[in-house]
């Protein structure tokens, strides 16, 4: 439970990251807009972070990939 919420917070940063780049370019009318690409540095350093954790997470086998068509459990 732990680890989905941890995905689950880091999915919503990116998200909130991706909003306010958005939030950045539209108030920043000038061409230089410093803060609009810390915002979306930060929100590619948080993806990096989320897909890394992401392989940890199923390389410990803490989740389990099932694929699109999981097979029922053998009785």
């Amino acid at each position: 439970m732990l680890t989905k919420m941890a995905v689950l917070v880091i999915f919503v940063a990116i998200v909130i990251a991706l909003g306010s780049s958005l939030v950045y370019l539209v108030k920043d009318k000038g061409g230089d807009s410093n803060r609009m690409v810390k915002a979306l540095t930060f929100r590619v350093g948080l993806s990096l972070s989320l897909f890394i954790l992401l392989i940890i997470l199923v390389a410990t086998d803490v989740i389990q990939l099932h694929g699109l068509y999981p097979q029922p459990p053998a009785q």
